[in-house]
C-alpha cells in the first residue's frame, strides 16, 4: 500500500482527509507540526506527501523534505486556500510539485490521489 503523510495543524482536515484517503487504499500518516512530519518522514519517508500552506514552517518542511535521500521519487502537494500564485511560486521553489486547494471534498482528493493507489 502507498504511504501518504498529510501535514496540516487542523485535527478536522487530517481526520477527514485520513478517512478518505485509507478507503482510497492509502496507508495514512498524520503529522499536526513541521517537527512531527519531519521526524516521520526520517523515519520512513512516504510516496506522497501533502503539506498545509498555513502550518507554520511549511515551507522549511518542504525544502527539509526534499533534500532527504530518496526524495526525488515524492510527490509533494502544497495546499493552498485560494489561488495566490506569490504563495504558490514560494511552495514550487521549495520543492512542491503540485498543488491542492482547499476545502477539498471526497471527490476532489479521490480525483487526485485515485491514480497513486491503484499504481501501488
Amino acid at each position: 500500500m502507498t504511504r501518504l503523510m498529510i501535514a496540516d495543524s487542523s485535527d478536522i482536515v487530517r481526520t477527514v482527509a485520513k478517512r478518505i484517503l485509507s478507503e482510497l487504499g492509502f496507508v495514512v500518516i498524520e503529522a499536526a507540526h513541521e517537527q512531527e512530519a519531519l521526524m516521520r518522514c526520517q523515519a520512513e519517508l512516504p510516496a506522497i506527501l501533502v503539506v498545509d500552506a498555513s502550518m507554520e514552517g511549511a515551507l522549511g518542511l518542504i525544502a527539509s523534505v526534499r533534500a532527504m535521500p530518496g526524495a526525488e521519487k515524492l510527490r509533494i502537494y502544497y495546499c493552498v486556500i485560494e489561488a495566490d500564485l506569490k504563495k504558490m511560486m514560494m511552495g514550487k521553489r521549495a520543492g512542491a510539485d503540485d498543488f491542492l486547494m482547499k476545502p477539498f471534498d471526497r471527490k476532489i482528493l479521490s480525483a487526485v490521489f485515485s491514480p497513486y493507489a491503484a499504481a501501488a
